[in-house]
């Protein structure tokens, strides 16, 4: 697979393996895992398993996160995009689209999660034609649900996620 959007500012492509630095960057840091069950990863050997995974994604089920790379400078900054979630049910759901994004900390606060928030929902419902994507945050990160409500999805309730011990807020947003 092979994926390609501009944005304003940014660049969203398929993740690769040449990802391997920014990734281990991105889910080693503490404050990036916070909101997500405190569980930072370690080495760069899981970073590697966790892009093998999501490349795999991209042939089985023909969607995945993409890397999110800085025009500017031209930095991996983190991931965005669509996944198709079939490991687990959440809030009653399986087999469903989620949008999500997960960034290095020093591009918080600059509106990139929303600008490429925009551009997967965009190909989510002008490209794939889905009718409906769902959003998932923990219930305390109220960055992630401000970003959510922002790309006009709707928060729709709270529920508790056994496999991982927390409590998570459920959005959605529908085609119009």
């Amino acid at each position: 697979m092979t994926f390609h959007i501009e944005t304003e500012r940014l660049i969203l492509r398929d993740l690769r393996l040449s990802d391997l630095n920014g990734m281990f960057e991105l889910d080693s840091n503490a404050a990036v895992h916070r909101y997500l069950g405190n569980k930072p990863i370690k080495t760069k050997k899981e970073s590697k398993a966790i892009l093998e995974g999501i490349i795999d994604q991209y042939q089985e089920r023909g969607i995945g996160r993409w890397a999110a790379v800085e025009k500017e400078s031209g930095n991996f900054i983190g991931w965005s995009g669509l996944r198709l979630n079939t490991e687990y049910v959440m809030n009653g759901h399986s087999n469903f689209i989620d949008i999500g994004y997960r960034l290095i900390p020093r591009y918080w606060g600059k509106g990139y999660a929303t600008e490429s928030g925009f551009a997967a929902l965009n190909y989510a419902f002008n490209r794939m034609q889905l009718d409906v994507v769902y959003g998932i945050t923990e219930k305390e990160n109220q960055a992630s649900h401000k970003a959510l409500l922002k790309l006009g999805l709707n928060y729709e309730e709270d529920f508790f996620f056994e496999k991982e011990g927390l409590q998570l807020r459920w959005y959605k947003i529908e085609s119009k």
